[in-house]
């Protein structure tokens, strides 16, 4: 695993986000199983957007260093110090890359790890896994399908009704309020959040 260079302060800061990812999210049998499974039999609608990765100069100009670092070189961002960590707005998660969806907040969940947390994919097409060996044990790597970002791992120690716990990085995902889901062009997944946006209206 790759970490974004900073000063020496930031280099220990990164060095405790490591060693905070081996003992959160330590690995377990299965998920990458368990996450196909869960994939195959999630329901989603179909996108209809046209989503691509754009060249590596473009992506130097469009990300920070730290969301590059984190989609392109595997890095991984510190726990409890990242944007969407204890997030609780409703809404959508797409890849910061590619703009293609991927988490929904409706399966978003606090698991304790300092990164936000899913229990299933929005799109399950949209997403794949490999193996991991970086850390020198197995894990379930995540990546996007379209953009094959890096976006975290998947691990079955999740709650129901999955059991699975997709431990994402903040970095790797931009989010899309429920209200801004027609204008950002993703009018498909506003059922999902129908009521609660106009329950926040009138508050």
């Amino acid at each position: 695993m790759h970490y974004y260079r900073m000063g020496p302060n930031a280099f220990y800061a990164f060095l405790a986000a490591a060693i905070s990812t081996a003992f959160l999210c330590t690995p377990t049998a299965g998920a990458q199983t368990r996450a196909t499974s869960a994939s195959a039999t999630s329901p989603a609608p179909t996108s209809r957007k046209a989503f691509v990765k754009p060249s590596d100069s473009d992506l130097k100009k469009k990300l920070t260093p730290l969301q590059y670092e984190v989609t392109q070189h595997e890095a991984t961002e510190t726990p409890f110090r990242n944007t969407y960590w204890d997030n609780h707005e409703p809404g959508i998660y797409v890849d910061v890359v590619s703009g293609e969806p991927l988490f929904s907040s409706v399966d978003k969940f606090d698991s304790g790890t300092g990164w936000p947390s899913f229990t299933k994919p929005l799109e399950p097409a949209n997403i794949k896994t490999k193996s991991d060996r970086m850390l020198g044990y197995e894990r379930t790597e995540v990546r996007s399908a379209h953009a094959d970002s890096h976006l975290g791992h998947v691990f079955d120690d999740g709650p129901r009704p999955t059991g699975l716990r997709y431990c994402m990085n903040s970095a790797s995902l931009r989010f899309i309020p429920a209200d801004k889901l027609e204008a950002e062009g993703y009018g498909q997944y506003a059922y999902l959040f129908k009521g609660k946006t106009e329950q926040k209206a009138t508050k």
